[in-house]
């Protein structure tokens, strides 16, 4: 049974085996992988001592305290909310300051629940089968905790911002899987109410109606699990001289026009993506099919560019005091203990023979499932050489204090250029012409490729 054509033989075996004995080096790596994890086995001492948290060009001020997303897939929010709370904490002479993650969160997680029966509604309309690949790819995971800029622009535009003490974390926030599991049980069951509705061909006021005693239920269910934030709210707190201080009663969103927007106007960001694919050219607008959390909201927009251009404009907005909010694949090359992402930090050809992670061009990790957007995180200062140039950059991140330098990282232009794929940077630093880009008509990719993964995680 084993002569069929391309099946591992014995004698194929045998000479792996004799192969791998051969060389006492793959012993040594054996009895150390077989008691330590193979990546830590594969950091180099050398990476470690030529690495050091010291940056030429930093934001006045980082924010406090480092925060935390816990087990959850927040990264985007507490990101976006990291950046924010720079010119805030600035503006009101705070010590330190969080906005509510748990509050974008409560919304996210409601209107993002709306937007896919309303997905179902429109593929369904599309004559898409439900075994067919974006209808099932849509329901593999109908909702989860990954976000997109453009996503919380939607969410803050509508909804607003409150203060991390006017709606602290719960269980549900910092552990969401449990939640997560009940929305997705409840999406997909009403997903084949949805469709069997619109096949029947039920009329706009039958969907809407069944839609909205879905939701109703998914409220609940949200509810339940996040608390509900009140409609109005009291911010008491003390200024760096101790003097007392009080803001409201005041809605979110007339806290976030008053005391916010002055200051950090999410609509003055925008997102620009670096993506390499042949396919994909450089100076056009990209969105991907499906994806969003608003109904009627902003869609995502990628404006792709050449990844020196994103470096550039991470350089210039650092070095006017703004940090800046990206997105990439955290886990390659990643030292996470010591906090180090370096594309020398592992010498996996010296432990297992071969090298992984960067063996392929970028643009052939995301053709071939090797890469895709998996975190996002803040830049707050770069280091540069006599000449200029970006040698490295630091990160704060949102996994709390026992990673890196008390939470914060460091990164190399060269891992920069592999691996980051997305940064959102003021309009003012943008060149013109690239600003323009943004006035074309998106190029639809299709719901399931990688650039949507951000928001998919």
């Amino acid at each position: 049974m084993y002569s069929v054509k391309g099946a591992l033989t014995g004698d194929v075996i045998d000479t792996f085996k004799k192969n791998f004995y051969s060389q006492e080096k793959n012993i040594l790596a054996q009895n150390v992988c077989s008691r330590v994890d193979p990546f830590d086995a594969a950091i180099s001492r050398k990476a470690l001592e030529e690495t050091q948290h010291v940056f030429n060009y930093k934001i006045e001020a980082e924010g406090k305290p480092v925060t935390n997303q816990k087990s959850s897939g927040r990264c985007w929010l507490f990101a976006a909310l990291n950046v924010i709370r720079l010119p805030f904490i600035k503006q009101y002479h705070l010590e330190d300051f969080e906005f509510s993650q748990a509050y974008l969160f409560f919304w996210d997680k409601i209107e993002r629940c709306n937007f896919f029966l309303n997905n179902i509604v429109e593929t369904t309309r599309r004559n898409e089968p439900v075994d067919g690949r974006l209808v099932s790819f849509l329901l593999q995971d109908p909702t989860c905790d990954g976000g997109q800029w453009d996503m919380l622009v939607n969410l803050i535009n509508k909804y607003g911002l409150m203060p991390k003490k006017n709606f602290p974390e719960s269980f549900s926030c910092e552990s969401s899987n449990r939640m997560n599991q009940a929305l997705k049980s409840k999406l997909r069951e009403y997903a084949k109410a949805i469709r069997e509705l619109v096949v029947k061909g039920g009329s706009d006021a039958d969907i809407r109606s069944l839609i909205q005693e879905q939701m109703s239920s998914i409220y609940q269910i949200v509810s339940i699990c996040l608390g509900v934030p009140n409609d109005t709210f009291t911010w008491s707190y003390y200024d760096k001289s101790k003097a007392f201080q009080s803001v409201g009663p005041i809605t979110p969103k007339e806290f976030y026009e008053k005391h916010v927007k002055p200051y950090f106007n999410v609509d003055d960001k925008v997102c620009l993506v670096t993506d390499p694919r042949p396919t994909n050219e450089y100076g056009k607008v990209y969105t991907v099919d499906c994806l969003g959390n608003i109904v009627g909201g902003r869609k995502c927009i990628y404006n792709n560019q050449p990844v020196e251009l994103l470096l550039e404009l991470t350089a210039k907005s650092v070095k006017e005091g703004e940090a800046v909010w990206f997105g990439c694949e955290v886990m390659k090359r990643f030292a996470g203990k010591q906090g180090i992402q370096d594309l020398k930090i592992h010498d996996f050809q010296l432990l297992f023979g071969v090298d992984i992670q960067t063996t392929l061009s970028k643009a052939d990790r995301l053709l071939y499932g090797e890469s895709a957007m998996s975190h996002a995180m803040v830049f707050t200062a770069i280091n540069t050489n006599d000449e200029d140039q970006v040698t490295k950059l630091r990160v704060e991140n949102s996994w709390g204090e026992d990673r890196g330098e008390k939470g914060y990282l460091v990164m190399t232009t060269d891992w920069f250029r592999e691996f980051t794929f997305e940064v959102v940077v003021d309009k003012k630093f943008v060149p013109q012409e690239v600003l323009d880009v943004f006035q074309q008509e998106p190029i639809v990719l299709p719901a399931w490729d990688p650039m949507g993964t951000l928001a998919r995680c």
